[in-house]
């Protein structure tokens, strides 16, 4: 196992599978395995004549377009790193983390990402466009290097390759850069592909950004290498108007999203049905916590099981994942079993907890790197004794389901009661007229900390403050109901749809220190 690469499985793939839809642009083209690996191979050699070899990082922003999956694919070809970034960043975040990562080169669509771009001309890095026009031609550089595939031929990867430098969205302290290995994204591909029982008869539509991992390797690569296919919108983002009709038209069989997305296409199915539904053989849901009663609907509308799954970037993403139905039973609540590598459950002291008891989550496997890129603190906690410290507090019952309570930093000490949020947003979500919910924890002085949410009403409804909380009462031990119920039209969240608590209770306790500021001539 510890000879594999990533690249040497796509290769193996393209060969057993060549004649097989790998990639399509939906309404506009589509791609066999063979051609695709072709289109890769060429790339590759352009970014050689460009100067790019093992060690070099290469900066790619991209929409989820044809040209960053042949670019992303070619550029650890080259046994360079893949650097992704969103197209949504700012220049000065561009700026920080084209620095961070120490990019030699940046690559863009044709049209430019002119953020990214000033930020590449301000730190001298060259920016290059690449472009692939139809189906039947090659990708393009604006630097118009020249083809030369023997210089890729000559190539050999190795499983110690840095493929993949990401950063960590860096909600608590600066963000940390995540270095992953050909044989880290390797491993977790092969793990993507068992648990679900991947094959070439399997298609998906990408819902989620291809710079994160949940996008890119359980969506993307795990399809590509099991000789399976993969669509990618024509607007180059989800859309919920268009995400029936691609998944109907390309006979999708699955699909990951976050909770986010999976609310709204139910949103879209309450309010606009589809006259039809694919048949699915699963959903999978990952990133964040999936409340049962959005799971229940989920389920309901679209008749196929959903997957919880766990997953971090420090993990090349799949860390557990429920089984299939043919393969075991799916927990309510749970995350499922361990995926390819081993987990323990520590308590403070670092030691071993027993089954149902509360702790640190702790992997260690071929799948996880081996440290944050220039960080030596963050190395200190969260690599210790050949664990990685997920920071995640969970319980392993006595069937090997993995059980969240929560992040360490999120848990809600309320006069000494441990509070988990994810049980509060799950009685939240269970409320017919709410859409979307979120519990965080809030300075107390009585208390140390309590309890506020967040809550987004269906379209149509209007809730007052006292009608969720007289919900809450009902359906919560009276310590855990929220003090305070924020209504609004939306939450603030990352780029891949996920809710992260301590930017909402950021936001909202701002708004709540300005209405407290004095009014000038009050």
């Amino acid at each position: 196992m510890e000879t594999v690469t990533l690249t040497g499985l796509l290769k193996k793939a393209a060969a057993q599978f060549p004649l097989r839809r790998a990639v399509s642009v939906a309404g506009n083209f589509d791609l066999t395995h063979a051609q695709f690996q072709q289109l890769v191979d060429h790339a590759a050699s352009l970014l050689v004549a460009s100067g790019i070899g093992s060690g070099d990082v290469v900066a790619l922003t991209f929409p989820n377009t044809v040209e960053f999956v042949i670019m992303f694919l070619a550029v650890i070809r080259c046994r360079a790193t893949a650097a992704p970034l969103n197209p949504a960043y700012t220049a000065e975040e561009f700026e920080f983390y084209l620095s961070d990562s120490k990019s030699k080169l940046l690559l863009v669509p044709a049209e430019g990402i002119k953020p990214a771009q000033a930020a590449a001309s301000k730190l001298s890095i060259p920016h290059v466009s690449a472009a692939l026009h139809d189906g039947t031609s090659k990708i393009i550089l604006s630097s118009n290097p020249e083809s030369n595939l023997d210089s890729v031929n000559q190539l050999v990867n190795d499983p110690a390759d840095i493929s993949l430098f990401l950063h960590t969205s860096g909600t608590t302290s600066r963000p940390k850069g995540v270095p992953l290995t050909q044989l880290n994204l390797a491993t977790s591909v092969l793990n993507i592909k068992s648990v679900y029982k991947l094959t070439e008869s399997d298609s998906t539509v990408i819902v989620l950004p291809l710079f994160h991992v949940h996008g890119l390797l359980a969506g993307f690569l795990s399809s590509l290498l099991s000789g399976a296919a993969v669509t990618l919108p024509a607007a180059g983002r989800f859309s919920a108007s268009t995400f029936w009709t691609d998944m109907i038209k390309y006979n999708a069989t699955w699909y990951t999203a976050v909770p986010t997305i999976h609310q709204i296409i139910l949103d879209r199915h309450e309010s606009k049905p589809e006259p039809s539904y694919p048949k699915l053989r699963f959903i999978r849901s990952c990133s964040a916590s999936l409340a049962p009663s959005i799971l229940a609907r989920l389920e309901a509308a679209f008749g196929a099981s959903v997957l919880e799954a766990y997953a971090m970037t420090e993990a090349s993403h799949l860390m557990a994942s429920n089984p299939l139905p043919e393969c075991g039973p799916h927990k309510p609540g749970s995350v499922g079993k361990p995926v390819g590598q081993e987990m323990a459950i520590l308590n403070e002291k670092g030691e071993f907890q027993p089954a149902g008891a509360e702790g640190e989550v702790c992997i260690r496997g071929l799948n996880v790197t081996k440290g944050y890129k220039n960080n030596p603190e963050a190395n200190k906690t969260a690599f210790l004794f050949g664990w990685f410290h997920t920071g995640d507090v969970g319980f392993l019952d006595s069937d090997g389901y993995l059980h969240l309570v929560g992040r360490i930093k999120e848990l809600i000490n309320r006069g000494g009661e441990k509070i988990s949020p994810i049980e509060v947003d799950a009685v939240l979500l269970a409320h017919p007229d709410l859409a979307q919910a979120v519990s965080f924890g809030v300075p107390d002085e009585k208390y140390g900390e309590e309890i506020n949410c967040a809550v987004i009403p269906k379209e149509g409804v209007s809730l007052k403050e006292e009608e969720v909380l007289q919900y809450c009462k009902k359906n919560l031990a009276s310590f855990k109901v929220p003090k305070k119920v924020f209504i609004t039209d939306s939450v603030p969240k990352t780029a891949t749809g996920k809710i992260q608590r301590r930017i909402v209770a950021e936001h909202f306790l701002a708004q709540i220190s300005a209405a407290k500021v004095p009014k000038f001539g009050a």
